[in-house]
């Protein structure tokens, strides 16, 4: 009888001890998704190169440099501040806190000069639509000459972005280098993309294309925040259920656009379209449920008020 016991015992430790080794894994991931491996462990088929490291700074394979290809290597952010460019940012008074923190991210067009207070001064990276490039040129010396330390993030469709047979928008940002060859200049990756197109559908179990939508800027935004950013800041954005509330003000769409378009109106406007609309609404429900996983706070205004 002590000898089975014994044999027991000598097959269970192993077993317990590869249980522990899992339980073990698991929380390491979970407890580092934030800043090494956020794809990789959400999606493990990913673990084939979109992201690596290598001693130093690490190396976000996702993203191209305009025109040479290498990959963005910078180092990971603590705190991150995503500054929508909605008019919710106007009267926020959020400028001081942004600036504050150690990478602020914003998109498109979207000035600081002369929102200062409510929007900060700092600009560590600048994520752009295709759509966006000639609303920047409009401005070269504002975006490209004074913002030297910025990095600029372009993404679009491949028959514009393509490298091989020089895409219109590609085209483009090829010759905005050559005016100013200090920038730093980077496109997404068709694997990328495709990646951002695969998390939507995971999220959401509608296929992108399938459903005549085009992913926003934020979501390529917020994407890269989740790779970059231990701490993500999202200030300005509305939660999934702030355009159905009754007495809400109207807000301009965005904060250096006033009374041009309605926020809610353009959200829900996109949200019905048939065809060629973003999907505002969804993709902040999305959102949502990222911030129970991982250090994301909504601010100005702040979801956890809608949600108590």
């Amino acid at each position: 009888m002590k000898t089975l016991c014994r044999c027991c015992l000598l097959l269970t430790l192993p077993l317990l001890a590869l249980i522990a080794c899992y339980l073990l894994y698991i929380l390491f991931c979970q407890h580092f998704c934030a800043q090494l491996c956020w794809l990789s462990c959400q999606y493990p088929e990913e673990q084939d190169g979109h992201f690596s490291t290598v001693p130093g700074s690490p190396i976000f394979q996702g993203y191209s440099r305009v025109p040479d290809g290498k990959p963005l290597g910078r180092a990971l952010c603590h705190q991150c501040a995503v500054v929508s460019s909605s008019g919710q940012m106007l009267g926020s008074h959020m400028g001081k806190e942004i600036d504050q923190r150690e990478c602020v991210l914003r998109m498109n067009q979207a000035p600081t000069q002369g929102y200062e207070e409510d929007v900060g001064t700092r600009s560590t990276i600048r994520v752009v639509s295709h759509t966006s490039i000639p609303l920047l040129l409009r401005n070269q010396s504002y975006f490209f000459k004074e913002s030297r330390n910025t990095v600029y993030i372009v993404w679009g469709p491949m028959k514009l972005m393509n490298r091989e047979v020089v895409g219109m928008t590609y085209r483009t940002l090829l010759k905005v280098k050559e005016m100013y060859p200090g920038l730093k200049l980077y496109t997404l990756t068709e694997r990328m993309m495709a990646r951002c197109d695969e998390i939507f559908q995971n999220e959401t179990g509608k296929n992108r294309m399938k459903s005549g939508s085009f992913l926003s800027t934020g979501w390529f935004t917020m994407i890269l925040a989740m790779e970059l950013c231990e701490q993500i800041f999202v200030y300005g954005m509305v939660s999934d259920s702030y355009c159905r509330e009754k007495d809400r003000p109207p807000v301009p769409y965005h904060y250096f656009e006033k009374g041009i378009l309605d926020e809610c109106r353009m959200y829900l406007a996109h949200e019905r379209a048939p065809r060629g609309g973003h999907r505002f609404i969804t993709e902040k429900a999305v959102f949502s449920r990222w911030a129970k996983r991982r250090h994301i706070i909504f601010n100005h205004p702040s979801w956890a008020e809608e949600g108590s």
